[in-house]
């Protein structure tokens, strides 16, 4: 896969809260340093972030076997045991499952944490081990199959091991409650209502559109993809630029003054959204500019609504360097080093900046969407205190606040309504994921519901590690939170590696027992809520191409939505991009994706086809 290049800071050093971090300055999420008087001290900036590794061949790609080991675990698939039932037929001793408490790990800081449920059964210990005989494999299927149908679920095998499957069954639920129900809290859905994403008659899809990565000299940020019903929308140099759905050919461009350093997610629902740009294009004199403007498109007309600079509540005449921007409602909410500040979506008017605190608080960064959040801290930098408030997008002011737990320097905003949060409490994750717990928080009173202990090596989401609103390969809906597991050792013979997504309810932090597998070969990770079904990318293994499924939000039913062509030109297109740093964007039988940075192609590369974006779709 191609490794995303390294992103330059924005600008000398200055004041603010934190310098540059991965990822790049000007990016969406801003670094968040200790402030010192106000909104930040100034700090220096460190390198450019060296990028994540270099890519390896896809899931499924044939490996040498692993070093032969007695067969002392059971495999995956064997009965971890069922409450309140007794097995007829002792089984081995078994490890925990992936999520499930280990003996003698502490639940840290004494908040109210709910155990992990086993999320899928235990792997094989060692990394792998010998064939069990002909005579071992019948008394073990006997086994299972005995204590599976006393313990009151059966665990569906989920197609045919080639991917080649349009829908998984469900294992046994661990907390009994109704998938898709209500549950404890208002914030459940009671049953399934589905969502607008429906199976095409025909999911082989058909390449799209392949757009190279245009030339630069530099590493550039090219944050921000949107889907309207007429354009797929893209940042590239110095614009944003509309392109036709199916073809790619070119239909508007909206050019800017300087490079795209940010980007919201969001979209109103006539398809208008806010950015962040640099005040000057890029030369040779002056590599770098400063991100210090932000602006409002209107992506249905292909229009620049507004855009505007403006300086720190604390005063001084120097504009305020943005770092993550974001849309809730009609209000866009900006955050920088040295403040931020609201403005009105259709004009720009200015709405509030948050105010000057004398103890040296200020937003970190906000979330948008359905409602509007900051991440808020207070202390000194080697005493944080983390606040999380839910904000009226038309005033700025607190609706509810939570203290965060001691051990947390940074927090991400997951979702906005409801109100969840993810940090590395301690920094224990350990692996980059900057997830170690989520909180679900009521959004009225500022209470917490229950803390989900969620442990990195078992779950496979991700979170920026200075940014408050850049989590991936996690979706929350139906008083859920949806997250894929780790990758892990399949059940076929090949030493293939496969996944699944599970939940975890939001109100008891209990595992709900959703389980979709991803198929041999293939893992997988939620894209987005769809109404109460969830849509997934199944990526591909070295020989398949990837997949679109839809899961049903009450019984956990994948559909499979588009299946990619499995040409080895067209697979290489389609898995040059790194899940953790790519844009994926799927609407209506249609499926892209984009890079969010690019950069001079390397020596090394140059015969190798490089994209900004490729697309796929059905017909």
């Amino acid at each position: 896969m191609t490794q995303p290049p390294q992103q330059p800071p924005n600008d000398p050093p200055q004041g603010g809260f934190g310098a540059p971090q991965d990822p790049p300055p000007g990016g969406f999420g801003a670094p968040q340093g200790p402030p010192s008087g106000g909104f930040g001290a100034p700090t220096p900036t460190p390198p450019p972030p060296s990028g994540p590794p270099q890519q390896q061949p896809g899931y499924g790609y044939p490996q040498g076997p692993p070093p032969a080991q007695p067969p002392t675990q059971p495999g995956y698939g064997f009965p971890q045991g069922q409450p309140n039932q007794q097995p007829p037929v002792q089984q081995p001793p078994t490890q925990p499952g992936y999520g499930f408490p280990q003996q003698g790990q502490q639940q840290p800081y004494g908040y109210p944490t709910a155990p992990m449920q086993p999320a899928y059964p235990t792997p094989p210990q060692g990394g792998g081990g010998k064939k069990f005989s002909t005579q071992a494999q019948i008394i073990v299927a006997a086994v299972v199959a005995v204590a599976l149908i006393v313990g009151g679920g059966i665990w569906y095998a989920s197609g045919d091991g080639d991917g080649k499957k349009d829908e998984a069954g469900t294992s046994a639920g661990t907390s009994g409650e109704n998938k898709g129900g209500k549950g404890d809290d208002d914030g459940g859905t009671g049953g399934s209502t589905g969502g607008k994403e429906k199976a095409p008659a025909e999911v082989g899809s058909s390449v799209g559109f392949q757009l190279p990565q245009p030339k630069v000299t530099d590493v550039t940020t090219v944050d921000g993809s949107w889907v309207t019903d007429k354009a797929y929308v893209k940042s590239g140099v110095n614009e944003v630029v509309g392109y036709d759905l199916d073809k790619g050919t070119k239909l508007w461009s909206i050019p800017l003054d300087g490079q795209v350093c940010a980007a919201s997610r969001h979209m109103s629902e006539d398809y208008k959204t806010a950015i962040l740009f640099e005040e000057g294009k890029r030369t040779k004199a002056k590599k770098y500019q400063q991100c210090t403007k932000v602006g409002a498109l209107d992506l249905a007309t292909g229009k620049l609504l507004w855009s505007k600079s403006i300086t720190a509540a604390t005063g001084g005449d120097e504009p305020i360097r943005f770092d993550e921007v974001t849309l809730s409602g009609t209000t866009v909410a900006a955050g920088g080093t040295k403040g931020g500040a609201a403005f009105k979506l259709d004009d720009g008017a200015e709405l509030w900046k948050p105010k000057v605190s004398t103890d040296g608080c200020y937003d970190m960064g906000y979330g948008g969407g359905e409602a509007l959040a900051v991440v808020r801290k207070c202390g000194t930098y080697d005493d944080p205190q983390l606040i999380i408030q839910a904000l009226n997008p038309t005033t700025g002011a607190p609706l509810s606040s939570y203290k965060m737990p001691a051990g947390v320097d940074y927090a991400s905003i997951v979702s906005t309504k409801p109100l969840v949060v993810a940090a590395d409490v301690g920094d224990t994750a350990g692996d980059g994921s900057s997830i170690s717990d989520f909180f679900s928080i009521d959004e009225t009173t500022g209470k917490l519901k229950i803390r989900i202990s969620a442990d990195a090596e078992k779950y496979a989401a991700r979170c920026g590690s200075t940014e408050v609103e850049q989590c991936q390969h996690l979706a929350v809906g139906n008083n859920r939170i949806y997250l894929p597991t780790e990758e892990h050792e399949g059940t076929g013979e090949s030493f293939s590696r496969t996944n699944e997504i599970v939940s975890f309810d939001l109100t008891t932090g209990k595992q709900t027992g959703d389980r979709a597998d991803a198929g041999e070969k293939f893992t997988m990770f939620p894209l987005r809520m769809d109404g109460t079904n969830i849509i997934a990318y199944r990526e591909p293994p070295y020989d398949k191409g990837g997949e679109i499924v839809s899961i049903d939000g009450s019984t956990f039913k994948q559909t499979v939505l588009m299946r990619n062509p499995s040409d080895k030109a067209v697979r290489d297109a389609e898995t040059s991009f790194s899940a953790d740093y790519a844009e994926f964007r799927y609407e209506q039988g249609r499926f892209f994706i984009s890079e969010t940075m690019i950069s001079a192609p390397r020596k090394s590369s140059l015969d190798e086809k490089e994209y900004l974006v490729v697309s796929f779709k059905t017909s």
